[in-house]
Parts: structure tokens; C-alpha cells; sequence
């Protein structure tokens, strides 16, 4: 659907995240937040280590899941106002200049993945199983069970 000011996103825009699953991902290394930090240092000026903090905030994530599957948590379009929400407007970096925050959020997505989802574009992709419905459910030695 296209329209006159704004391309409006659909899923279909991001088919390739539908078919990771089927990617032979053996050798991609995902980047560390310091290479993200050396790529804001030279797009934006300062030193890498202004941008590490925000960097490693959208890379957390990795620490209970350590692969691409952290990213949907945080790289995409609500993530990157989130991050702006946590850590302001903009920074100042080593050399007195203001960044904007959502720049620097919208260029380690951009590096990631190449473009920037929705938070729907990432959840629709989740398939879902009956506990996720919002039933009771209870827990025993095999996992989580939907109460009768």
C-alpha cells in the first residue's frame, strides 16, 4: 500500500525474517556493541566510548538469548524511542556535539538488520502455543501446562 508522504510498511516488507529459520546461519557473526560504538564514533564524531552505553542497551539482551532472537526485543522502531525515553534527546559526545539519541538507535538497527521493523513485524512472527492466551496454567517437571 503506498501512499502520497508515507510508505506504510506491511509484514510482507520483511519476508526474509520469516525465513531465518531456514538459513544456514553457521559463520554470521552478530556485531558487538563496541563496533557499533566505532561506527557512531566515525558517522557522528567523539570517541567510541560516548556511544557504548546506549550500544550495549540495545544488545542486553543477548545475556538470556544468545542469538539473533535477542533483537526482537529492542531493534525495531518502538525500541529505538524507547531508547531515546531511557537515555534522552541527545547525548553531547567527547568533542561537545549533540547527537540524537534516535539516530544513533536507528543506525545499530540499521547495521543489525539491514532496515527497521515494527515491534509487530518481530511478534507476528512468534507462533503461538495455549499458554500464551492468557489461561491458567500450571507448572511441573516437563513445563508450563494450560489448567482444565
Amino acid at each position: 500500500m503506498e501512499c502520497s508522504l508515507v510508505r506504510i510498511l506491511v509484514v510482507e516488507d520483511f519476508a526474509p525474517f520469516r525465513e531465518l529459520h531456514n538459513l544456514d546461519l553457521r559463520g554470521l557473526a552478530m556485531a558487538h556493541p563496541f563496533k557499533h560504538a566505532e561506527s557512531s564514533a566515525r558517522r557522528f564524531g567523539g570517541s567510541a566510548e560516548d556511544y557504548l552505553p546506549i550500544h550495549n542497551w540495545f544488545d542486553e539482551s543477548k545475556a538470556f538469548m544468545a542469538d539473533f532472537r535477542h533483537r526482537a526485543l529492542r531493534h525495531h522502531a518502538e525500541g529505538i524511542f524507547l531508547c531515546e525515553r531511557i537515555f534522552g534527546a541527545a547525548i553531547t559526545n567527547s568533542e561537545g556535539k549533540q547527537v540524537p539519541v534516535r539516530y544513533i538507535g536507528e543506525q545499530h538497527v540499521r547495521e543489525d538488520l539491514g532496515g527497521i521493523p515494527t515491534a509487530q513485524d518481530w511478534l507476528s512472527q512468534i507462533k503461538p502455543v495455549r499458554w500464551m492466551y492468557g489461561q491458567r496454567f500450571e507448572q511441573d517437571a516437563s513445563g508450563p501446562h494450560v489448567a482444565s
